[in-house]
């Protein structure tokens, strides 16, 4: 179906004289014409289009620039003019791609000279714009048929790691079917958390893109097999994103590190602007089949809630590499906390809870701890005081550094 896009976008270049880009509705790059010489190439880009060719994906400021001008509600081409603070040095035309209503992406023409006569308020007057909307109309089909095709993949996928042990061989048994022989070759889980989902968007089509507007262009560019949004997966009540990524070997997770850097660029990454929680995704050890896969998606889950936890582990972490976080996510909230340490933890002792956590974390070597924290040896035994005073435990008991320990470890899993 790559194929395809390329084919149409090449016949709008073709028919406007003029190179063309298409972009899914989460601005991830699908296709793009050829452009022109060396000569003339920097006459006809900008760092706008520079960058998205280069990095396949637009920023989040350039998406929220260009949908300012209704992009999104637009039933006809639109012109955009040029604004050189935002990085636009050039003008757009925007065609966007629909189908039976909803939006599944966008193509873009630089506005150069041999696109100033288009009179974009009647596009089928002009034979050359009324085939580039044909083409248009034609890529939307196809974007929304891959859409309903990777959102039945993705429902069987939520099942299968949501259901109740008693429904997993049914859900298991239609994936398996649904992806052919890829569901037993080597497969690795990959969370993304938090996620906002296309109903927190207000988006009232969820089927439209790929799954829970995930790309449709990250999806083929990543290797996934299937992907969905899980709701309530996290302790605050927030989503996460599940990806099945196809490898080459269960010992080659690569692709889906490379899955996972994809998933964190796109704008449903995060908890949005009213809540500004940083994004982090993680990887279960990889799996061959179907089998395991609701182990795996708890693996992955721990694995991105630890890296937003702990930035040192992040943005992606694997299963393998992160610790006691591995103990510490399979707890409740209120198995994770301690009577006596929850005096340490209240807001006017942050930084004496995180002279203890560093200090824990140097096994105990205070010239160590002093060093990190930037700070004198004797103030290093000041704060150890008084984190004993408000605790009760003795940092000389390794029972009760194990429980401070874990405790202040536990307590960044329930931070924002």
């Amino acid at each position: 179906m790559r194929g395809e896009y390329q084919q149409l976008v090449d016949e709008i270049s073709a028919a406007l004289g003029a190179p063309a880009t298409l972009e899914d509705r989460d601005f991830g790059l699908i296709a793009f014409g050829a452009h022109g010489g060396d000569d003339d190439l920097d006459l006809m880009m900008d760092p706008v289009r520079t960058r998205s060719i280069l990095q396949r994906r637009s920023t989040a400021a350039v998406r929220a620039w260009f949908e300012a001008f209704g992009i999104a509600r637009a039933q006809a081409p639109l012109r955009i003019p040029p604004d050189p603070a935002a990085g636009v040095f050039k003008g757009r035309i925007c065609l966007p791609v629909r189908h039976r209503g909803v939006v599944h992406g966008y193509v873009w023409l630089l506005d150069d000279e041999h696109l100033a006569g288009l009179d974009l308020s009647m596009p089928f007057a002009d034979p050359r714009l009324a085939q580039a909307m044909e083409s248009a109309a034609r890529i939307g089909a196809l974007l929304a048929a891959e859409a309903r095709a990777g959102a039945e993949l993705g429902e069987l996928l939520r099942e299968l790691l949501t259901a109740r042990p008693a429904g997993q061989e049914a859900a298991r048994g239609a994936l398996r079917e649904a992806l052919g022989t890829a569901a037993d070759g080597p497969l690795a889980l990959v969370a993304v958390a938090p996620w906002r989902t296309a109903a927190e968007d207000g988006e009232a089509d969820q089927s439209a893109g790929a799954p829970d507007g995930a790309g449709s262009a990250l999806a083929a560019q990543s290797g996934v097999a299937a992907m969905c949004a899980v709701p309530e997966a996290l302790p605050d009540g927030g989503a996460a994103l599940a990806a099945l990524i196809r490898l080459r070997a269960t010992s080659s997770p690569a692709p889906a590190r490379a899955a996972a850097d994809r998933l964190l660029r796109s704008p449903r990454a995060g908890a949005g602007e009213s809540a500004p929680a940083r994004a982090a995704a993680g990887i279960a050890t990889p799996r061959k089949g179907l089998a395991e896969l609701p182990a795996a998606w708890t693996e992955a889950l721990g694995a991105a809630r630890a890296a937003v936890a702990e930035r040192r582990l992040g943005p992606v972490a694997e299963w393998a590499g992160i610790g006691p976080y591995r103990v510490l996510t399979g707890l409740a909230a209120e198995h994770t906390a301690d009577p006596a340490v929850l005096p340490l933890l209240a807001p006017a002792h942050t930084e004496l809870a995180r002279t203890a956590e560093v200090y824990l974390d140097c096994a105990g070597q205070a010239g160590r701890a002093a060093a990190a924290l930037g700070i004198h040896r004797q103030t290093l035994y000041y704060r150890l005081g008084r984190v004993e005073q408000l605790t009760g435990l003795d940092l000389d008991d390794g029972e009760d550094r194990l429980l401070l320990h874990m405790a202040l470890k536990g307590s960044r899993l329930q931070r924002p």
